[in-house]
């Protein structure tokens, strides 16, 4: 019964966030059974563009270290303010969820060309924390029973959380430094007197993964039309008795 449960709930998850912690959590795996080592994954501008290690442009968003704390809070909050964005200002926009992964994760490449940082997910996720904080401003929050706060507090709570464990926040400045950049284009700027909507959507992304929406003019064949055949058959015969 806990797996029926579980394999529901997975199913459930919408596609992206379904596939972005799914790959996170396989590649964790992968290096915790000694498959694959980290050296293979981390970001390196010199393998990449001289030995053409391309993979390490998307590995190094997926290694979020090795199994214990750090890792399960990272994917607790990774899986639940993807999967928050996805459903809630994203819903039926999957085209437009994907660009802003695309969008992020290039500005974070960039940077990375510039700084030793070798993993970037973890600057990944506060960028989704970021976006949904935004978004959702009146929200109220709870830190792990002792702060209370807005919802727009929460990525610089997170950066708190880091320092006092001893992390550098180089990283989450920079998750926070993406997200605000995204969320100023997409929903600050386009709404400023003589403003306009800068990040567009490429349309093979939405040929893609936006399914096409109806013709509302659209009339269907009457063969097209199943429901409607037994009546048509039962007229013809009327008309055509034998």
């Amino acid at each position: 019964m806990a797996y029926q449960g579980f394999a529901q709930e997975y199913l459930g998850m919408p596609a992206v966030t379904r596939a972005y912690t799914t790959a996170c959590v396989l590649t964790t795996g992968a290096v915790q059974l000694e498959f694959i080592t980290p050296f293979q994954l981390y970001f390196n501008p010199d393998l990449i563009f001289r030995k053409f290690q391309i993979w390490r442009l998307i590995t190094n968003f997926l290694f979020f270290g090795p199994l214990g704390f750090s890792f399960f809070f990272n994917m607790i909050f990774l899986y639940r303010y993807c999967r928050m964005l996805e459903e809630g200002s994203f819903r039926g926009r999957t085209a437009d969820f994907v660009f802003m992964f695309l969008f992020g994760g290039f500005l974070m490449t960039l940077f990375g060309l510039f700084a030793s940082l070798f993993f970037l997910g973890q600057a990944f996720t506060i960028m989704l924390v970021y976006v949904w904080s935004r978004r959702n401003p009146y929200i109220r929050m709870n830190f792990f029973g002792l702060l209370n706060f807005q919802a727009p507090f929460l990525p610089w709570v997170l950066m708190g959380f880091s320092l006092l464990l001893g992390n550098s926040i180089i990283i989450d400045l920079l998750g926070i430094a993406v997200g605000h950049i995204y969320y100023f284009l997409e929903d600050v700027f386009p709404n400023q007197p003589g403003g306009k909507k800068l990040l567009l959507t490429p349309s093979f992304l939405k040929m893609v993964f936006d399914t096409p929406e109806e013709d509302p003019n659209y009339n269907p064949l009457p063969e097209d039309r199943p429901e409607h055949l037994p009546r048509d058959q039962d007229q013809n015969e009327q008309q055509h008795p034998q």
